[in-house]
């Protein structure tokens, strides 16, 4: 048998980021992180915070569940740490909420970072208020079941990104953005320069000493929209 068949489905330990490396990353929006890690880990535009202004950053505890049942959800609550972000694969199923205002308040309590769910929420004004990051596929009154067997901490498939927990997880008005914890750290360096040149690029545009991209010329030429030599 192998050493992954032998797992149990639920694994309460997780190697963690640094808080350093969680802190840096939190200061980059998740579009920059998306960039400098190759224009990928970014989920599917459909998983959204339920109001612009909710952004995190954390180490990810990862849960699958069966649609409509968020027992695992609570497992993951369980042996969630400070910090924490518990990222859902719910199989984008948007006929029932897997969590709400309840569950979010248990969240802030334990001080999890943010909950991120392929799937539906409810209560959606009250977790607004409360500011708690959630975010989701969508929005549906109906409550879940609570008896179906999953899996915490294991490898899961979300918006179209594999999930490692342990991995870095930033959220923003923009979305999702995911990041290997073994790459995380690499990063920050390459966030901080991406932002830099492009503040640099806002600029030139603002005082109109380059309202055009330096590489464009060439990218049509290497495209075969301009010949050799040719400008626009």
């Amino acid at each position: 048998m192998s050493q992954a068949a032998a797992l149990p489905d639920v694994i309460r330990d997780v190697e963690r980021l640094s808080a350093d490396v969680v802190k840096q990353a939190s200061e980059f929006p998740s579009s920059i992180l998306a960039d400098v890690a190759g224009r990928r880990g970014a989920l599917h535009g459909r998983i959204q915070p339920l109001s612009p202004s909710m952004r995190f950053a954390g180490t990810a505890i990862t849960v699958e569940v069966r649609p409509g049942d968020n027992l695992m959800i609570h497992a993951a609550m369980a042996v969630a740490q400070p910090g924490d972000v518990i990222i859902v694969d719910g199989k984008g199923d948007l006929s029932s909420a897997l969590m709400g205002e309840i569950m979010s308040q248990q969240c802030v309590a334990l001080g999890i970072a943010a909950v991120v769910i392929d799937g539906a929420v409810r209560d959606s004004e009250a977790i607004r208020a409360l500011g708690f990051p959630m975010f989701a596929a969508g929005l549906n009154p109906n409550g879940p079941t609570k008896n179906i067997a999953g899996r915490l901490n294991h490898p899961i498939s979300i918006g179209g990104v594999t999930v490692h927990p342990g991995d870095l997880v930033v959220g923003d008005a923009d979305g999702v953005t995911v990041v290997e914890r073994a790459k995380a750290a690499s990063l920050i360096p390459l966030a901080a320069e991406k932002v830099e040149a492009e503040t640099k690029r806002i600029q030139g545009i603002k005082s109109r000493q380059a309202l055009r991209p330096a590489w464009l010329d060439g990218a049509l030429r290497a495209a075969g929209v301009l010949k050799d030599g040719e400008t626009l």
